[in-house]
Parts: structure tokens; C-alpha cells; sequence
């Protein structure tokens, strides 16, 4: 059985290694050139690039903290009428991708869009919320509104793991609430923020779909992929992919400094703390917050289910003319169809490798405890700390680096293999988050007791373990599944001929068709958002609050 487990430890090394450290080593061997580095870093096009994707994460962050603290310390401290689908309505901003949201806000702070129309109306003039820093601050709002779940879930999580007892002490020993708050509870909380706040920074800053959508090309990730084209004659985009790859670095690593003395201090003790009880019009205090932050958050959904079934929106606040005529334009459409069902291959055989590898590391570190475990854990976390496009540009790399790799992931021809493999490998920490959590909730006398009782290990597993597990391979699966569907950064960058676009890409193409493409476009991103909506659904009903422990590094 010992040979056995090596040998499943070594495949999933190789597969780690061929399909993630590889990428990045192909472009950090290639980009960290001294004399590129230079270059990136005297060219005011490059550094305008990087200094506004800062911003952005900077911004992005800051906002989504102003969103998620409040809404998490409401939920966790009080019982109000309602609470229990405050995890659904939180949910509602992760059922569409920002870049896609993008094409609904258009319509509310356009020239002549909802906003300015309102404006106008009340004798104001019209303001340019989508050119010069307008832009900049549209940018940061909807990839705020659509993040600070990441946050808010993680946060409740770990108000989850405080020790009430802890809190009650420093209370009867005369401490007021925010002397407890910053020395008790906030220090506690450093895990969860870390966990969120990491992961939208890094998310925020390497960001490809929303300035691309929104025009705003002075971004280090849009510049990034218009230098795709001259990849094998001009190396620079090495250099800018290495230089993100190298901050997003810092920024995490900075992050995990900061607040590292923090790590394994919330634990909760055998007390279970009540939240206050509010009735009567007080139960319906905190819904004063967490109702106007979820309406904000669906504006861009309502915007664009709005378009979706409109012929014209222009200057009024609600669309002139109602009909299904774009959904039809989206079913007849030549990218339409074709795209649904190449997303639907390249995202089913990505939720099979990301369960596969994903068990495997788990069963590595949860139950084998082989000696190098912790290695293979951190690398399959990895990726939430990696940008997507810096994994994404690697394959690239690779394609013209490798002849091997030339021949299966040239993204010229079909590129099944080349985005199913890039789909698992990004989706793979939610998985092993997943399957790792319901692996330590289970008891492994059981499997002990079955082995004791002559079951083989295959047997154990497949009897025992498996079916303890199975809500969170579940969960995992549906998170695999359902965010590979609406993977961006991949898409846009890997595939490139239209026969082959997965959902994201054929939404961005027929979003830069004049006249009726955004409108067709806006129909196909309904359908999508029901999609995800109906997978996270699924997943916030079984796991409940724990589903923050999905977002964790």
C-alpha cells in the first residue's frame, strides 16, 4: 500500500509541476532579464500600467473591508428575522463576473445612461462616469461589489472560531467594546483577513476583464494581452508578466507578515457563543445595511437582465421597448451555441482533474502524512496566490518555448486539452479546500474500524471515506464546474480561433459588435448568471457559513 501511495504522490507532483510551477518558471526564465526589467520600468507606458492596477487594488481592497466588516460583526453578534439567507443575498455579486457585469453598469453610468438621466432631471449636467477618472472609480466599485463576498465569508467563518468566553472575560473585567474589539477580537480575526483580503488585493490587481470592458488600457493585465500577438518576436511581455507576478508576490507576502503572528490563535472553545436576539422593529435594524449593499451589489444583474430584454435604453430610466428578440439573436447567433457547448466539455473534464488532483493532495495530507505533504498542499493552494494571468501567459510560453508543449497546447488548434488543464489547475484550491475540511471533520477511527474488520484500503475509501466526504467533493465539483464556466483571464488569453471560444470569450466578442452586439451579448450573460446562480445556491445550502473556508489560502 506504501509503494501505492508514492506512487500517486509522484503523479500528482508531475502534475503539479508540468502544469503549474512550469508556466511560471517558462515565464519568469524568460522575463527576468535584467535589460527587460530596465526597460518595463523606464517605459512611462508600463509603469502608468502598473501604478493604476495598484490603484485599483488599493481602492478595490479598501472599499470591499467598508462593505464586508460591518455586514460580517452584524451577522455573527445578532439573531434577527431574515438571517438565515444573509449568506444567499451575499452570494448574489459572485454569480456573474465582473467583466460581464460590466456590460449592465454601461447602461446605468453611461452619458445617457440611468444615472445622468436621473441628473438631468434634477437640473444637473451630465457627468462622464465612464471616461478620465471616472472610469477609474467605475472600475473599483463594480470589482468591489463583486468581491467583497471573498471577504465577507471568510470573515464570518472565523467569528465563527472565536471563543466567546474570551470576549465575556474581557467584558466583565470592565473592557469596553472597542478596546475588546482591537484587542481581543481583531487580533483573532487576522486569519480570515488575511485569507479574504489577500485574495481580493491579488484578485483586484490582476484583474483582466473589467478595464478591458470598460476601455481603460492603461492597465498592466490589459497591456499584457495585447502584447500576446507579438510573443515570439518581442520579449517584453515576459518582462511585464514577471514584474505582476513579482508585486502580487510582495503583496501577499507583505500581507501574510503583517499578520502571521495571528495564525492558529482562533479556535473556538466548547462554549457556544449566542448571538443577541432582536425582535420587533429592532430585528429589522441590520437590515437597514445589508439590504441597501446587496441592492447596490445586484444593480449590475438587474442592468443587464434590464438590456437582455430591451431594444433600446438610451436617456430614460427604464428601457422604452421590452422584447425577447435578443435572446433569439443569441440562439441563432454562431458563437453562441458553439461556445456553450465547448465551455461544457473544457469545464467538465477541468472539474474531473481538480477533484482528482484536489482528493489526492488532500488524502496526502490529511490521512498518508507523507513527509513532504505540506509541500504539495502549499503548491496546491498556490494558484489563489498566483494571478491567472500570469499562469495563463506561462501556457503560452510554453507553446513557444517547448516543442512538446507546442504540439498539445498550441492554442491555434482545438484548444481543449491546453483550457481544461488551465480550468483545474485555477479551480484546484477550492477543491482541496473542500475535500481537506470534510476530511478533518471525519473521525478516522472509522476508517480504522474498517480496516481493522479486513477492508482493503481501495475498499475503505470507496465505502468509508468517500461517502463521509461526499457533500464536500460536492461542493468542490460544483465550485470546479461552475467557475470554469465563467473563467475570464483564461479564456480571453488561451483561446483564439471562434470555433473553439468558451461562454467569456464569446460574450467579450459580441460585446464589441455595434449596434445590437451588446444587447445579444447581455442575453447570454443571463443565462449564465442563472447558471452560477442556481451552483452557488447549492453550495451556500450544504455548507452553510463554512463556505468561506473555500476562499482560504
Amino acid at each position: 500500500m506504501k509503494l501505492f501511495r508514492w506512487i500517486f504522490a509522484l503523479l500528482i507532483t508531475v502534475f503539479l509541476f508540468l502544469f503549474l510551477l512550469l508556466p511560471i518558471y517558462t515565464v519568469v526564465a524568460e522575463g527576468l532579464n535584467p535589460a527587460l526589467i530596465r526597460e518595463v520600468f523606464s517605459n512611462f507606458i508600463y509603469l502608468e500600467g502598473l501604478l493604476n492596477s495598484f490603484k485599483i487594488a488599493a481602492v478595490t481592497t479598501f472599499l470591499v473591508f467598508l462593505i464586508a466588516l460591518p455586514m460580517a460583526f452584524l451577522y455573527d453578534a445578532y439573531d434577527f428575522p431574515g438571517k438565515g439567507i444573509t449568506n444567499l443575498a451575499a452570494m448574489i455579486p459572485m454569480i456573474l463576473p465582473p467583466f460581464v457585469g460590466a456590460l449592465g453598469f454601461q447602461q446605468i453610468l453611461g452619458h445617457y445612461g440611468v444615472l445622468n438621466t436621473i441628473l438631468v432631471s434634477w437640473g444637473c449636467d451630465r457627468i462622464d462616469f465612464l471616461g478620465g477618472e471616472g472610469r477609474f472609480w467605475s472600475i473599483c466599485l463594480i470589482e468591489a461589489l463583486h468581491l467583497y463576498p471573498i471577504l465577507y465569508l471568510n470573515l464570518v467563518s472565523s467569528l465563527g472560531n472565536i471563543d466567546p468566553a474570551m470576549r465575556e472575560a474581557a467584558r466583565n473585567i470592565g473592557a469596553g467594546f472597542f478596546r475588546r474589539f482591537f484587542r481581543i477580537t481583531l487580533p483573532l480575526l487576522k486569519p480570515g483577513i488575511l485569507a479574504g483580503g489577500s485574495i481580493v488585493l491579488i484578485w483586484s490587481f490582476t484583474e483582466l476583464g473589467t478595464p478591458l470592458m470598460f476601455g481603460y488600457n492603461r492597465v498592466t493585465p490589459v497591456q499584457i494581452l495585447n502584447g500576446l500577438t507579438e510573443l515570439e518576436t518581442n520579449p517584453e511581455p515576459y518582462a511585464l508578466v514577471t514584474v505582476m507576478l513579482i508585486l502580487s508576490s510582495l503583496m501577499y507576502l507583505l500581507a501574510k507578515g503583517i499578520l502571521r503572528t495571528a495564525a492558529g490563535t482562533s479556535v473556538k472553545g466548547s462554549v457556544q457563543g449566542a448571538p443577541a436576539q432582536l425582535s420587533g422593529i429592532r430585528g429589522f435594524l441590520p437590515h437597514l445595511f445589508f439590504i441597501p449593499v446587496t441592492l447596490l451589489a445586484a444593480l449590475p444583474h438587474i442592468a443587464l437582465v434590464l438590456t437582455a430584454f430591451s431594444l433600446n435604453w438610451y436617456g430614460t430610466l427604464l428601457p422604452e421597448h421590452w422584447s425577447l428578440l435578443n435572446f433569439e439573436n443569441a440562439l441563432t447567433n454562431k458563437l453562441v451555441v458553439p461556445s456553450i457547448l465547448n465551455s461544457l466539455r473544457y469545464s467538465s473534464l477541468a472539474m474531473l482533474a481538480a477533484l482528482a488532483a484536489g482528493l489526492l493532495i488532500a488524502l496526502i495530507v490529511q490521512r498518508w502524512k507523507l513527509p513532504f505533504a505540506w509541500i504539495l498542499d502549499a503548491l496546491g493552494m498556490l494558484p489563489l496566490a498566483v494571478p491567472g494571468i500570469v499562469v495563463a501567459f506561462g501556457y503560452l510560453g510554453m507553446s513557444v518555448e517547448y516543442r512538446w508543449a507546442a504540439e498539445i497546447f498550441n492554442p491555434q488548434d482545438n484548444p481543449l486539452w491546453l483550457l481544461s488543464i488551465a480550468y483545474a489547475v485555477r479551480r484546484l484550491p477550492y477543491v482541496l479546500r473542500s475535500v481537506s475540511a470534510g476530511l478533518e471533520q471525519t473521525p478516522q477511527e472509522l476508517e480504522e474500524a474498517a480496516r481493522t474488520f479486513g477492508a482493503g484500503p481501495v475498499r475503505t475509501l470507496r465505502k468509508i471515506t468517500l461517502p463521509l466526504i461526499a457533500a464536500n467533493l460536492l461542493v468542490g465539483a460544483l465550485f470546479a464546474f461552475s467557475f470554469s464556466m465563467l473563467e475570464v483571464s483564461d479564456s480571453l488569453i488561451l483561446a483564439q480561433k471562434a470555433d473553439y471560444f468558451p461562454i467569456t470569450r464569446a460574450i467579450f466578442d459580441l460585446s464589441q459588435i455595434l449596434g445590437s452586439g451588446p444587447f445579444t451579448a447581455c442575453a447570454f450573460g443571463v443565462w449564465t448568471m442563472v447558471f452560477l446562480a442556481s451552483t452557488l445556491a447549492a453550495a451556500g445550502v450544504i455548507l452553510g457559513r463554512k463556505i468561506g473556508s473555500v476562499f482560504r489560502i
